[in-house]
Order: C-alpha cells, then sequence, then structure tokens
C-alpha cells in the first residue's frame, strides 16, 4: 500500500519547539495525514513520518529564476492571445502588453509570465510562428527597457520556449508538464532553465468533456511525481522544477475543490508549490461571480488559504489585490506590520 503525507499546516504566532518548518519560513507542522488510497485518512505525529518523506516536506526551497521563495510570491499573468478567458484580447497589441507588464511590475507582481497561446477549455492549438511573434518582441522590449524582474513563458512548445530564453525569459511554464513536446525536456536540460510542471488531464480543447478520477487529489500527485521524476533522468535537478495542481485542466470543481483543500500534499514532492486558481470558471460558479473581471478578490481567497498551507507562488491576474491581501496577511500573522 502506497502512503501519502500531508503536513497539517499551522501558521499560528505560537509555534511549539518542537514543530517543523514547511519549506520554507512560514508554515509549519507538528502532525501529518497519513493518505492511502481505499482507506480512510488518520493524522499521525510528524515524527512518525519516514525520514525521506520528512526531508522532503522541511527542506527549505531553492530560489527559482533567482527569486528566493522566503515569502510568498506573485506571478503576474500577461496573455498576449485574443481569446484568452478573461481578457483575450486586452493586452494583444504591442503596447498594450507593454502597458500591462509596467503595471503589474508596479503592483507588485515578482515575476511576469507571457503566453500567446490560450489553453483555456475549448481552445485551438496556435501555429509556432504566430505563437513566437505573438510572445518574443514583447519580451525582448521588457528586457530593453531595463526590465530586470523574472520572465516566464508560458508555452507547451519547445521552438517557442527557446525562442524565448534567447530573448531574455528565464523560466519554462509547461502546462503540458512536457507531455505535449517531446523536446522539451531536452531543452530545458541543456538551457539551465527552471521549469513549472503542471498537470493537465487531456488536451484544452476536450479536456473539460469528462474528466474522471479514481481519487483526485492522489492522482494528480502521482502524475506530477511521475513528470518531476522524468524531468530528474533527463537532467533537470529537483531544485529548477515548480509544481503546478492545474486547477481546472481537465478537472471539475470537485476534483478543483479537493486539490485544494489538500494542496499541502504537494510539498511532498521536495518542490515549491505553485498555484493558479485566477478568474477561473470555477470560482465564478461557486462564488456566483459571471464576470470573469469581478473575481479577483475570491480569487484572492483561495490564494490566501493556499499560502496558509506553505504554497510558494500564486499565478494571478489582479496584482493589485493579491499584494494587498498578502501583506495583510502576513502582518496579521506576525502581529506587526
Amino acid at each position: 500500500m502506497t502512503l501519502y503525507y500531508r503536513p497539517i499546516a499551522q501558521t499560528d504566532p505560537a509555534r511549539p519547539v518542537a514543530a517543523l518548518p514547511l519549506a520554507g519560513p512560514w508554515a509549519w507542522f507538528t502532525h501529518v495525514e497519513e493518505l492511502a488510497r481505499n482507506r480512510a485518512p488518520r493524522v499521525i505525529p510528524a515524527d512518525a513520518v519516514p525520514s525521506d518523506s520528512l526531508v522532503r516536506l522541511t527542506a527549505p526551497r531553492a530560489p527559482i529564476a533567482g527569486l528566493s521563495l522566503d515569502r510568498p510570491r506573485l506571478m503576474g499573468i500577461l496573455n498576449l492571445t485574443p481569446d484568452s478567458f478573461s481578457d483575450g484580447g486586452e493586452f494583444y497589441a504591442h503596447d498594450a502588453a507593454m502597458t500591462q507588464a509596467a503595471r503589474m511590475l508596479d503592483e507588485g507582481a515578482d515575476i511576469l509570465d507571457l503566453g500567446g497561446e490560450s489553453t483555456r477549455p475549448g481552445a485551438q492549438e496556435v501555429p509556432v510562428d504566430e505563437e513566437i511573434a505573438r510572445t518574443v518582441p514583447v519580451i525582448a522590449a521588457i528586457r530593453a527597457a531595463g526590465v530586470t524582474v523574472p520572465i516566464s513563458i508560458d508555452t507547451r512548445k519547445a521552438p517557442v520556449a527557446r525562442a524565448a530564453l534567447a530573448a531574455g525569459a528565464g523560466l519554462i511554464n509547461d502546462v503540458s508538464a512536457f507531455a505535449f513536446d517531446p523536446d522539451m525536456q531536452g531543452l530545458a536540460a541543456e538551457t539551465g532553465a527552471p521549469v513549472c510542471l503542471m498537470h493537465a488531464q487531456g488536451l484544452p480543447d476536450t479536456m473539460q468533456d469528462n474528466p474522471e478520477y479514481t481519487d483526485a487529489l492522489l492522482d494528480v500527485y502521482d502524475s506530477l511525481e511521475t513528470s518531476v521524476a522524468r524531468a530528474e533522468a533527463a537532467g533537470i535537478p529537483r531544485a529548477r522544477i515548480l509544481v503546478d495542481p492545474g486547477i481546472g485542466f481537465g478537472k471539475r470543481d470537485p476534483h478543483n475543490l479537493a486539490l485544494v483543500a489538500r494542496i499541502s500534499l504537494f510539498h511532498a514532492l521536495g518542490c515549491p508549490v505553485l498555484l493558479g486558481v485566477s478568474r477561473k470558471a470555477s470560482i465564478g460558479r461557486i462564488g456566483a461571480i459571471a464576470d470573469a473581471h469581478d473575481r479577483g478578490p475570491a480569487s484572492a481567497a483561495i490564494g490566501l488559504w493556499a499560502l496558509g498551507q506553505g504554497v510558494q507562488m500564486l499565478r494571478v491576474h489582479d496584482t493589485q489585490v493579491h499584494r494587498q491581501m498578502i501583506a495583510l496577511w502576513r502582518a496579521a500573522a506576525r502581529g506587526q506590520a
């Protein structure tokens, strides 16, 4: 029987002396939830966890793309597409993209995530040349303007990633976890670029047709564990890998909620965790928020829960709302500004 160990994260200022750090400085735990398939979970003391699993849960995460993970980080979304689900076309023009990049940086984004292909449910694949034409000039212009903040390229395709890295990007965000383009893994190993591996069931055009899981939480964990192991075998150290459970990618609301509720399990992979729920349809359904542009506060509410579970990075549209949330959350948790 395979056992999984989910740390029961806490951020209370009254921290027991024996509490263990949770992959970073702000969350800690004294107990874990031991999970297994076809068996009820049980809570056990942290010192009952096997030593190799405990090391993965407690070890500080290395910086990613030059960003230390000693505090929560925000990845600002810049969709250079005409058809993204919440802001399609708004930043498709070059000048609009540059203005939005500057705005997100002013509002506190730690890293910019640029994408030239929508991966919303039902989206069609974009040709490589078109995806490069949408993204690379903007990356180059941001760098030409003297901006040194890390840039991530959101793509499934190795030629796009290679062109973006050459223009100044420093992280590859692959929603297929290298499953779409077999050359992506070798490119990441060759260039030394850090990567974000996301779980998705199916391709964007069909992924929401009939997603099925035996146990959504453990199925997604197992899939990401396999993806991380393959990346390591290809020469990409675990220290250069972010993992993302892929909310909304081949998942219905019960699947999404199962992942968010126990997201601290993913620390057991030994990688920093990124969560992207910003403005997604599930937030609209659960919160009864029809307009995606109005979902920033609700997105931040889920982000707040995730930060309390030790998640190191949030991928967001509404950088100002999330930056305010983080500042007040940290002040409240510490009892000081």
